[in-house]
Formats: structure tokens, C-alpha cells, sequence
């Protein structure tokens, strides 16, 4: 079955939270507003299959809620990466963030084109401190940061 990724809208705002919810993600800052910065992945009778979402700060990205169901193929999720960098590019960032607590995670996201920061050489932008989310990282252990460059 083809798989269509498209921006989400005001109208997907309740499926989107089900969605994340059911993958024991947070739905905290998604509303009105901040929906536009997500993309859906779905099939072609419009069930979601995935989602990548970020949170803006002036010319920087802050990636999140990035779930996809089983059995998505490895290219859908790099074309929901791909189509990330667009949407950004769009909005006139320069850089996208990400983080993870997942280390089996890294290959793929450096395949993206993500470099993982050392913290202690390199600061993340001083508005990441006022999202929520970037708290709530800080608190998981074994926490990473990996930036891509626009």
C-alpha cells in the first residue's frame, strides 16, 4: 500500500494527540498554532502511520514526536526526514536539533546527515530552555543531542 506524507492541520489535531498518545509520547505544546510543524505519514485510506513533528525557535528546529507504526518501510521514514528539511527550509531555519536516549538510533540518524553534540564543547540554542520538552530531555538519562545543518 503507497504511503502519502502531507502537513498536518487544525482538523488532525485529535488524531495526531491519539496517535502520540498511544506511543507514550507527550502531546504538550501541539494546538492551533503549532500543528503546521508536523507531517503525517499515512496510508491510502488516510489511517496515520507516522508522524515527526518540531518546534520552532527563530532560525532553529527542535524535532519531535517522530513515531512510526510497524512495518513502515526504512524509505518512508527517510522521505518523513526529507520532507522535514523542506517544511524547515520553508519556515527559514538554519539548523534542525534533535534528541534521543536511544544510542541504537545514531547510526540512522547520522546516516541523515545529524552530528552528535559533545555538551560540554558546544551549547544548544538558549531559547531550547524555555520548551518544555528540552526540560523533560534533561531529566531521561543517557540523553543525546544531534544537529543538521540547512
Amino acid at each position: 500500500m503507497q504511503a502519502m506524507i502531507r502537513k498536518a492541520n487544525k482538523q488532525d489535531l485529535g488524531s495526531l494527540r491519539e496517535f502520540l498518545s498511544r506511543a507514550n509520547l507527550g502531546t504538550d505544546g501541539l494546538n492551533d498554532e503549532t500543528v503546521d510543524y508536523f507531517l503525517l505519514l499515512e496510508n491510502e485510506d488516510g489511517t496515520l502511520r507516522g508522524s515527526l513533528g518540531m518546534e520552532a525557535f527563530a532560525e532553529n528546529g527542535l524535532l519531535r514526536s517522530l513515531v512510526v507504526s510497524p512495518g513502515q518501510a526504512d524509505k518512508e521514514i527517510f522521505l518523513l526526514f526529507d520532507q522535514m528539511v523542506q517544511l524547515a527550509k520553508e519556515k527559514g531555519m538554519e539548523h534542525l536539533y534533535l534528541a534521543t536516549n536511544k544510542s541504537v538510533a545514531l547510526p540512522f540518524f547520522e546516516l541523515m546527515g545529524f552530528q552528535q553534540l559533545d555538551l560540554e564543547q558546544e551549547e544548544l540554542p538558549a531559547d531550547f530552555y524555555h520548551s518544555e520538552h528540552i526540560r523533560h530531555v534533561f531529566n531521561v538519562d543517557n540523553s543525546l543531542f544531534l544537529k543538521f545543518s540547512l
